[in-house]
C-alpha cells in the first residue's frame, strides 16, 4: 500500500469540492447555467424519486447556489426537507418560493399547513385566505377551505385552554390541549402548556415526554430542560436530572437556575456512587454512613428519602446488623408495599433471626410483583427448608449461639455445655440417659458448625447429619451413629487450649 502524506491526504479530500467547483465554473464559461442547474434539478428528483434524500439534497443544494432565483430548486428542495422531518428547514425554502412566485398556489398552501404543525395560527390563515383568492384548482379550493376552517376551530381551542389553565382547571385545559396538539404538532408553547397541566396533575411521565418534544421543537430551550431535570430530580432520578441539566448548561453555561440545581445534583450524585462503591466493595456499614449524609444533603425529596432508606435497609441485611434491618426495612414497606428489593432485604433479615414464617410471607409477597426474579425463587425455597428444619433439629439452638456466630464463640460455647451435660455428671439412669442424648445433639451440633461444608449445607435448610435430609440421600460424617457406646474414649475437650480429664469408667 502506498503511504500517503498527511498534506496530500487533505489535497484529496477537497477533490469533490474542486469537482464540484469547476462544474460551476464551466456552466459559467459555456454559459449554461441553466443547463447544470436543470442537470442538478434532475438529479435531485430522480434520486428523491428512489428515497435517497441526503443525495438528493445535496443536488438540490448545488442548483440553489448555480441559480439563487430559480424558485423550483427551492420548492424541490422543501419538498426533501419536509420527506427527512426537516419542517424548520422547509419554511424559509417555501418563503422563497412565494417571494420569487407570488402565484404559486401549491406552495403557499403546503407553508400554510406547516405553519398551522406550527401552531402559528395567524399566518396560516393569512396563506390559506390568499390561496381562495388566487383562482386555485378545485382540489386546492377544498383543502384552503378545510384548513381555514380548521384553523378557526383552533384558535377557539386555544383560547378555551388558556382559560382553564388561568382558572386551574386543568383536567379541562389538557383535553382542549389534546385536540390542539392533535393538528399543531410541531407547536412547542402547546406542549409547554400541556406539560405543566400533567405537572400539576401529578402525571410526571406525561409531562416528560411533552418538554422532551418542546426541547426539541424550540432552538435554545433552556426552561424544558431545566424543568425536565427538576422533575426527575424529584422522582429520585438523579442520573437523568444530571443529564437534563447538562443540556441547559450547554446551551447558556450563565443559566442561574440550572447552574445552582447542577450544584446539588452533582453532589448527590457523587455521593451515591460513592456508597454504591463501597457496597460493591462489600463494606456495608462505611455504605450506611455514606447513605447518611445522601438525606442530609438532599432531606426534602421524599423519593430520595425512600431510596436511600432502601439501600441502608440493604446494607444492614448484608452486614446482619438484623434488628436495625428489619426496622429500616419496614419503614421502606410502610411507605411502599410492594418494594421488591426492601421485601427480599427484610426476608433475609428474618432468616437471620430464625423468624421463617415471617421470611416466607415476604418472599411470597415479593415473588407476586416479580415473578421470574431467581433469588426470590430460590430464597423462598430455602426459608421453606429451614422452617421445616426449625421443627426437627437446630445446631444453633442446641448449643445456644446465633446463626451469625463465629467459629471461636461455637467451640466456647461447645466446651460450656459439654462439660455440663457429660454423661458421667448423672448418677440417675433416667437423668443419665437424657444427658447421654443431650450431649451426642452437642458433639453433632459442633461438628457440623466448625466444618465450613457442613455448616453452609445446614443454612442451606439440609441437615448433614440427618440421611433423610441429604440431596441423594449420601451418609455423611455419621462418627455418632450408634450413641453413647461409640463416645467411651472419647474426648470432646481435646481441641484447643483447655484439656479436661474425665475418667470414663
Amino acid at each position: 500500500m502506498v503511504a500517503i502524506s498527511p498534506v496530500a491526504h487533505k489535497l484529496l479530500s477537497y477533490v469533490p469540492f474542486l469537482l464540484v467547483l469547476i462544474d460551476l465554473r464551466y456552466e459559467g464559461v459555456n454559459g449554461g447555467k441553466d443547463g447544470g442547474v436543470e442537470n442538478h434539478l434532475e438529479m435531485g428528483k430522480k434520486l428523491l424519486a428512489a428515497g435517497q434524500l441526503a443525495d438528493a439534497l445535496s443536488h438540490f443544494h448545488a442548483a440553489v447556489d448555480g441559480d439563487p432565483k430559480n424558485y423550483m430548486a427551492y420548492y424541490r428542495r422543501a419538498t426533501v426537507y419536509l420527506a427527512m422531518g426537516k419542517s424548520k428547514s422547509a419554511l424559509p425554502d417555501l418563503s422563497k418560493v412565494i417571494e420569487l412566485k407570488p402565484d404559486f398556489t401549491s406552495a403557499r398552501l403546503q407553508r400554510g399547513n406547516l405553519l398551522l404543525k406550527h401552531g402559528k395560527l395567524d399566518e396560516a390563515e393569512n396563506d390559506f385566505k390568499k390561496v381562495l383568492k388566487s383562482n386555485p384548482s378545485s382540489r386546492e379550493e377544498q383543502e384552503a377551505h378545510s384548513q381555514l376552517k380548521k384553523s378557526d376551530e383552533i384558535q377557539r381551542l386555544v383560547a378555551q385552554a388558556q382559560n382553564d389553565f388561568s382558572r386551574n382547571d386543568y383536567i379541562s385545559a389538557t383535553s382542549h390541549l389534546d385536540i390542539i396538539i392533535d393538528t399543531c404538532v410541531w407547536d412547542a408553547d402547546s406542549r409547554e402548556m400541556r406539560a405543566e397541566c400533567f405537572i400539576q396533575l401529578g402525571e410526571m411521565g406525561k409531562a416528560i415526554s411533552d418538554l422532551k418534544a418542546a426541547s426539541k421543537l424550540k432552538s435554545d430551550n433552556t426552561q424544558a430542560f431545566y424543568k425536565l431535570s427538576t422533575i426527575y430530580y424529584n422522582l429520585g432520578d438523579h442520573e437523568m436530572s444530571l443529564n437534563e441539566v447538562r443540556e441547559c448548561l450547554k446551551l447558556d453555561p450563565d443559566h442561574k437556575q440550572c447552574f445552582s440545581h447542577y450544584k446539588q445534583v452533582k453532589k448527590l450524585n457523587k455521593q451515591i456512587q460513592a456508597a454504591e462503591e463501597l457496597i460493591q466493595q462489600e463494606k456495608y456499614s462505611d455504605a450506611v454512613s455514606k447513605y447518611e449524609s445522601v438525606m442530609k444533603t438532599e432531606p426534602n425529596v421524599p423519593q430520595f428519602i425512600l431510596n436511600v432508606k432502601e439501600r441502608i435497609c440493604h446494607c444492614l441485611s448484608k452486614d446482619q446488623q438484623t434488628a436495625r434491618a428489619i426496622s429500616m426495612c419496614s419503614e421502606v414497606l410502610n411507605a411502599d408495599p410492594h418494594n421488591v428489593n426492601a421485601l427480599k432485604d427484610r426476608a433475609e433479615a428474618f432468616l437471620q433471626d430464625d423468624q421463617y414464617e415471617e421470611a416466607i410471607k415476604d418472599f411470597e409477597s415479593a415473588k407476586e410483583h416479580s415473578e421470574n426474579d431467581r433469588q426470590i425463587k430460590e430464597g423462598l425455597e430455602r426459608a421453606q427448608r429451614l422452617l421445616k428444619q426449625s421443627k426437627k433439629r437446630d445446631y444453633y439452638k442446641i448449643l445456644g449461639v446465633k446463626r451469625t456466630a463465629q467459629k471461636k464463640e461455637i467451640l466456647k460455647a461447645y466446651r460450656k455445655l459439654a462439660q455440663q451435660w457429660h454423661p458421667d455428671n448423672f448418677h440417675d439412669a433416667e437423668e443419665k440417659k437424657k444427658a447421654e442424648k443431650k450431649f451426642i445433639d452437642i458433639a453433632q451440633a459442633k461438628e457440623v458448625l466448625t466444618n465450613p461444608e457442613m455448616r453452609s449445607k445446614f443454612d442451606q435448610g439440609e441437615d448433614p447429619m440427618d440421611p433423610e435430609s441429604q440431596q441423594g440421600g449420601g451418609h455423611h460424617h455419621h462418627h455418632f451413629h450408634g450413641g453413647w457406646e461409640n463416645f467411651q474414649g472419647f474426648n470432646p475437650f481435646g481441641s484447643g487450649p483447655f484439656n479436661f480429664k474425665f475418667g470414663f469408667n
